[in-house]
């Protein structure tokens, strides 16, 4: 492992962990400059390819559902360690369905039935981009049934 402080080719490991979001955290020392540091591992597992409403195909980028649940839960009571969890098992449930292919309807309902979990406001937030709510009527529409459930 490089040390991100001076570039050394090797470091000692000084203890490891199992990450929540199923990984190792090891925290190193540079056996050069003698700076510490932590490195995550996680499993490279093949995820399927996300179809588009339009029918364009594209890998699934991690970084890109972070981001959009991120900006649904900004602002909000939400840690970063509940979103990394969301993420994790969304990419997780997709890499147990075991398919080359998968809607992008998919990932949005189980972005959306997390959220409905995780934050009532989040959740209207995400739902006003992906259920396309057009209206104040159509908004009320989704608060009232958020309510009832």
């Amino acid at each position: 492992m490089r040390c991100p402080y001076c570039q050394h080719n090797d470091s000692k490991v000084i203890d490891t962990t199992h990450d929540i979001h199923g990984g190792i955290r090891r925290r190193r020392e540079c056996l050069g400059c003698g700076q510490r540091f932590s490195s995550y591992e996680r499993p490279i597992l093949s995820t399927p390819l996300i179809v588009k409403q339009d029918g364009a195909r594209e890998e699934f980028d991690r970084e890109k559902l972070a981001r959009g649940i991120r900006i649904s839960c900004a602002k909000r009571p939400v840690s970063a360690a509940d979103i990394e969890r969301l993420v994790g098992q969304v990419e997780s449930e997709l890499q147990r369905m075991g398919k080359a292919e998968v809607s992008s309807r998919v990932v949005g309902d189980m972005v959306i039935d997390g959220l409905k979990e995780l934050d009532q406001i989040a959740y209207i937030r995400y739902a006003i981009v992906y259920l396309r709510l057009a209206d104040l009527r159509a908004l009320r529409h989704e608060i009232d049934r958020l309510l009832e459930g």
